[in-house]
């Protein structure tokens, strides 16, 4: 395949930046995959100084400079329960306030609470208070199916917003509210039905992850007088592609997702749920799976998406490592970059990449669900 055929197909070129000698290389995706990742940089990052390498990745496009931060996945128990969890919200809320400049605004990506306990969920607004730039609030699926969402609404108020920033319209989608009724026909309580959405098997709670038909006509309204050419962002708990079903790594009306946002040519959009470093693109949407501060969950068992950034597996004896919070910067070259802001102290790999991610040979993709017979 020709080199140009590559840039069309898979996204152009990758941009990355060195600290320490302050150039800038520009390189295909495909080189930026098959030499940095499946050569040996995730292994060698410690030694070699090419963490920032994989931990950078360009996402979109903007009109104008700014930055802001991402949090989330917190995962937060009472603070008489456990307090492990508490120290990482609030190790991370401590890095975006000494942020340097201030970023423009915050966005919290859900999974504030681990139950849905309005114990848990005051403990994270309080503990997200001291941070005083603006902050934005989407739910995931933990914040919400203890009392249907009753708790986090009068906290942090609607579930799905928008606003436009510095010449970028911005879209925060609730993803995980539309969950189909399983509860009510099993008798289940408030606190069985928590029970089961607190786990990733969907057995029970199915394909619960959905942006749903009214809020689907509210994002088509929302972007309707929005320009294609102009830069849109939309912030959403789960990924708006088909990464892993049976985990809930989705959203079930994603194919309607994205035939809205198919004709607008600068789209990112960022996601937590997934605990991971994760990068994929459909069309023009480029997508960016975000760390939690909580725990790192491992790669699906069927493979990774392709464009995905394998992470090294974690120490077992550090709960700091594999996970933190991200700084992402819309630059004036019109460019955003994402920046994972990871604890880790020292790279532990017992391979260079994890099994089954390093290329495509090994990697055991399946269809899409949508697509099997």
């Amino acid at each position: 395949m020709k080199e140009q055929e590559w840039k069309k197909e898979e996204g152009g070129t990758q941009g990355r930046h060195d600290e320490k000698s302050g150039m800038r290389n520009e390189i295909t995706r495909r080189t930026f995959l098959r030499s940095s990742l499946i050569a040996g940089a995730a292994a060698g990052a410690a030694v070699n100084g090419l963490l920032p390498f994989i931990q950078t990745i360009e996402v979109a496009f903007g009109a104008d400079s700014f930055s802001f931060a991402w949090i989330s996945d917190s995962h937060l128990y009472p603070k008489t329960l456990n307090t492990r969890f508490v120290e990482k919200t609030e190790r991370a809320i401590n890095e975006v306030k000494a942020m340097k400049p201030a970023p423009d605004f915050l966005i919290y990506g859900g999974d504030l609470a681990q139950l849905g306990d309005p114990v848990e969920l005051d403990l994270g607004a309080e503990l997200l208070k001291s941070i005083t730039v603006k902050k934005y609030y989407i739910p995931g699926e933990h914040d919400w199916y203890l009392d249907m969402g009753d708790k986090w609404m009068k906290l942090f108020g609607k579930p799905n917003w928008t606003f436009d920033h510095k010449g970028v319209r911005i879209i925060g989608l609730d993803t995980i509210s539309r969950g189909p009724d399983y509860w009510s026909a099993k008798k289940m309580s408030q606190q069985e039905r928590m029970g089961h959405m607190a786990t990733l098997d969907g057995s029970v709670a199915g394909p619960w992850a959905g942006v749903g038909r009214d809020q689907l006509d509210w994002m088509s309204k929302t972007l309707s007088d929005w320009p294609k050419d102009k830069p849109v962002i939309v912030f959403s708990h789960n990924p708006l592609y088909e990464y892993y079903p049976p985990w809930n790594f989705w959203v079930r009306d994603w194919r309607e997702v994205q035939a809205i946002l198919k004709p607008y040519s600068k789209v990112t959009n960022v996601h937590g749920h997934t605990h991971q470093v994760l990068y994929n693109e459909i069309g023009s949407m480029r997508s960016i799976g975000m760390l939690a501060t909580s725990w790192n969950w491992p790669y699906p068992p069927e493979g990774v998406p392709v464009l995905t950034t394998p992470m090294v597996r974690v120490d077992p004896g550090d709960h700091f490592d594999g996970v933190g919070w991200s700084k992402l910067a819309m630059t004036a070259a019109d460019k955003v970059n994402n920046e994972y802001m990871m604890w880790r102290k020292d790279v532990f790999a017992q391979t260079q990449v994890d099994s089954g991610t390093g290329d495509n040979t090994n990697q055991i993709l399946s269809p899409r669900f949508a697509d099997r017979p």
